[in-house]
């Protein structure tokens, strides 16, 4: 138990200001109510979970934890009014939104008394998030894994620019995967962090051991944010990546870079661990993770990293 308390801690009911993002492939009610249990706020990453599955990871995770945990559906989602129809009738009370427009059902939601936060990567779009009714906003970098912003402003550049552009609470993303990091994003007002790629190496993640071990192995450089004319996609490169790129340096139309990606490729490389033929998502961090740990374990090392860094801001020789 925490005696930390800021306005995410309190709009969440949670100990500590730390979420795990909600990744396709990755974050089923396992790793969601792991990290619930251990005083942050899981997520559901309904992204890769046709509704009936969804509906199944809530109904597990309620029974899993009776802490607060949350569900993210990306707008761009083909069936999203079915995931929103779930998350009302199972009673989910938070709702990270990302990849879309939040005034097209951030209203919905609030009239259903859910917490509702969006996922930007710029002050504009954080202004319209507060502007539709969001309770806060995860201000995500270009460092971050998975689908990203055109803008590729870094988080050390976007986090100030977003606190100093909306007054609902920031959650910084992109780039954190240490109570260091941590610390640093909050110096410059954020009030708390979404990790993703720290997760994904937890040994509660629903994505491959092979996709795991490419994350903790991989080293600075080995990510990069591609597909720029489909949708910006941050992931380790690979024989699927070298096709994109093979593809773009020759000139292709968005329907041949769409033909490449074809279907199921990011299942493909996370879920199924084809680690040259997949889409393999993930941030500029990881190359900063070095191990695969039970989801408990990494709050615990994020918490007490913060703690110490705070005590010790600087270190003078």
């Amino acid at each position: 138990m925490s005696d930390f308390s800021n306005r995410i801690t309190q709009l969440f009911k949670i100990d500590y200001p730390i979420i795990q993002a909600g990744m396709i492939w990755a974050s089923g009610w396992r790793l969601a109510s792991a990290v619930s249990n251990a005083g942050g706020l899981g997520l559901i990453g309904s992204g890769s979970m046709y509704p009936d599955v969804l509906r199944e990871h809530i109904q597990k995770c309620k029974a899993a934890t009776s802490k607060p945990f949350g569900v993210n559906i990306p707008l761009l989602y083909p069936d999203i009014d079915k995931h929103i129809q779930i998350v009302i009738e199972e009673g989910v009370k938070i709702v990270f939104t990302s990849a879309g427009n939040p005034k097209t059902w951030t209203s919905v939601l609030k009239e259903k008394g859910i917490t509702v936060v969006h996922v930007i990567s710029s002050s504009k779009f954080a202004k319209k998030a507060e502007e539709a009714g969001c309770d806060a906003v995860v201000a995500e970098g270009f460092e971050a894994g998975g689908h990203n912003g055109r803008e590729e402003t870094t988080t050390m550049v976007l986090i100030p620019a977003v606190v100093s552009a909306v007054k609902i609470p920031v959650i910084a993303a992109g780039g954190i995967a240490t109570g260091k990091q941590m610390l640093a994003t909050m110096v410059m007002g954020a009030e708390g962090v979404q990790m993703g790629s720290r997760f994904v190496a937890s040994e509660e993640a629903s994505s491959h051991i092979n996709f795991k071990n490419a994350v903790i192995n991989s080293s600075e450089g080995d990510t990069i944010l591609t597909l720029k004319q489909l949708t910006p996609v941050r992931l380790i490169k690979n024989l699927f990546y070298k096709q994109v790129q093979d593809a773009e340096n020759k000139g292709a139309s968005v329907e041949e870079l769409k033909a490449i990606l074809g279907r199921a490729r990011a299942k493909k490389g996370m879920f199924e661990g084809q680690l040259e033929e997949g889409e393999l998502e993930i941030g500029q961090v990881g190359a900063n993770v070095i191990d695969i740990l039970p989801a408990a374990k990494i709050m615990d090392e994020v918490w007490q990293g913060f703690k110490e860094a705070l005590a010790n801001p600087i270190k003078m020789t």
